[in-house]
């Protein structure tokens, strides 16, 4: 065992029991990034002219968290254990052995926000540019219960802040789960609001959104472990970085287009939100 380095002390991974009632942590944090967003939405949508009804709010919500649950459960499935899947197809409904892929819930929700988008006659990017900044506070509190958990730890390291997992052996390792809450979390919340804060115009803050998770995944990727049952691709990059590369790709267009091709996100609902 290294010297020097703490070593993670393996928490409760059940944060509040009563009776037979358990709430684990990584649940926990779930249910504090859904009340952050629902308090923040409700603020914002009762400032004047903001074209956003508490009810609209609600049901916005309701379809995002069914698309971070479907998306992810499936994006976990079939990203990161196809194999499994296709010896056993009934593992993708065994939820409680645990796994979500951000990857696919980012795709479930934004599938949840064009059928929102369009039952409610608004905009895609009305609607995802309202949503995006509410989301990190999410991120990152999920990886804090990542980091409770003593899971998804990072590489081997030497460097001072490393922990020893006892789950993952004996030496130091990157607590990863820590720089993710740092970046996904509390860096991409104040990149967002401070877009929605200067009226960022229609798009550009859903392009900040992809753009900067995905390079801030991308590089943490570098010090995170990769999947056992995935390994590196070309020895240098993870699943997680793959999937990250169409994010920014995706998102650096839409800044651009946002900027200088205001023009692709007209129509429909384009009167101007009164930012909080």
């Amino acid at each position: 065992m290294s010297e020097g380095h703490w070593v993670f002390p393996g928490f409760d991974p059940i944060a509040i029991q009563v009776g037979p009632l358990a709430v684990h942590w990584y649940g926990l944090m779930y249910l504090l990034g859904f009340a952050f967003a629902w308090l923040m939405a409700n603020r914002r949508a009762g400032q004047p002219g903001s074209l956003w009804t508490k009810e609209q709010v609600s049901d916005v919500l309701f379809y995002g968290f069914l698309g971070v649950i479907i998306g992810g459960r499936l994006g976990y499935v079939f990203f990161y254990q196809l194999d499994t899947f296709l010896d056993d197809p009934v593992y993708l409904f065994k939820i409680w052995t645990g796994g979500m892929s951000f990857h696919g819930g980012l795709i479930g929700v934004i599938i949840a926000l064009w059928l929102f988008a369009r039952k409610q006659k608004k905009t895609f990017f009305a609607v995802s540019d309202f949503i995006a900044p509410l989301i990190p506070f999410g991120l990152g509190a999920g990886r804090i219960g990542n980091f409770i958990n003593g899971e998804l730890w990072g590489r081997v390291t030497e460097v001072p802040w490393g922990i020893i997992f006892p789950t993952a052996g004996n030496l130091p390792r990157h607590p990863s789960q820590l720089y993710q809450f740092a970046l996904e979390g509390v860096v991409l919340l104040i990149i967002l609001n401070l877009a929605w804060r200067a009226r960022a115009p229609r798009g550009a803050i859903s392009g900040l959104f992809l753009l900067c998770y995905g390079l801030f995944r991308f590089l943490v990727e570098f010090v995170r472990e990769p999947d056992a049952q995935l390994g590196l691709y070309l020895n240098t990059f993870s699943m997680g970085q793959l999937l990250s590369l169409p994010m920014m790709i995706a998102g650096g267009i839409l800044i651009w287009a946002a900027f200088y091709r205001a023009q692709w996100f007209s129509g429909g609902d384009l009167q101007t939100e009164k930012k909080a």
